[in-house]
C-alpha cells in the first residue's frame, strides 16, 4: 500500500467547496453527510469540515516575485498534466492568486505554479517540475 496523506480543512459551504473540487479538480466524493465530506485528492484524503466560523483570510509570504498564501497545500504533477489542469482552470475562469507561471528560472528549484482558493478561501498549489529529483535538491 502507498502511503497517503490526509488533510483536514475547515469550509463556509459544503455543497459549493465539493462542487469545486469535483468539477475542476476532478477529485471523488467518498463519505459524505451534512457536516463533512471525504475527498479523492489525486490518491490523497482531504476532508471538508463544515466549519464557517474557522474559514479566514491566510496571510501571505513574498516568495520570489510572488504573494503566496503562507497556508496551502496542493499535489506535484507531472508537467504534461500540470498544463492540461492550467488551460483546464484558465477555461473555467479561475481567479488565481498567483498566475500559473514559472519561478526560480535557470536554478535547481525551477518550478511551474499555480496558486488559487476554494470557494471557502483554502488556497491551493499546484506545480511541476521537469525532473522528479529537483522536488528535494538542494541548491
Amino acid at each position: 500500500m502507498l502511503n497517503r496523506f490526509h488533510l483536514a480543512i475547515p469550509v463556509n459551504d459544503l455543497n459549493k467547496t465539493v462542487k469545486f473540487y469535483v468539477n475542476n479538480l476532478g477529485c471523488s466524493l467518498g463519505r459524505y453527510c451534512d457536516k463533512w465530506c471525504d475527498l479523492n485528492f489525486f490518491g490523497h484524503q482531504v476532508t471538508l469540515h463544515l466549519k464557517p466560523d474557522e474559514v479566514k483570510e491566510i496571510s501571505k509570504n513574498q516568495v520570489e516575485n510572488c504573494q503566496v498564501p503562507v497556508r496551502h497545500f496542493g499535489i506535484i504533477l507531472d508537467m504534461n498534466n500540470w498544463h492540461n489542469l492550467k488551460n483546464k482552470l484558465i477555461n473555467k475562469q479561475i481567479d488565481f492568486i498567483v498566475k500559473p507561471q514559472t519561478r526560480f528560472k535557470g536554478t535547481v528549484g525551477e518550478q511551474a505554479i499555480m496558486f488559487f482558493y476554494d470557494p471557502s478561501f483554502n488556497a491551493l498549489e499546484f506545480k511541476a517540475f521537469d525532473k522528479d529529483e529537483m522536488i528535494f535538491r538542494a541548491n
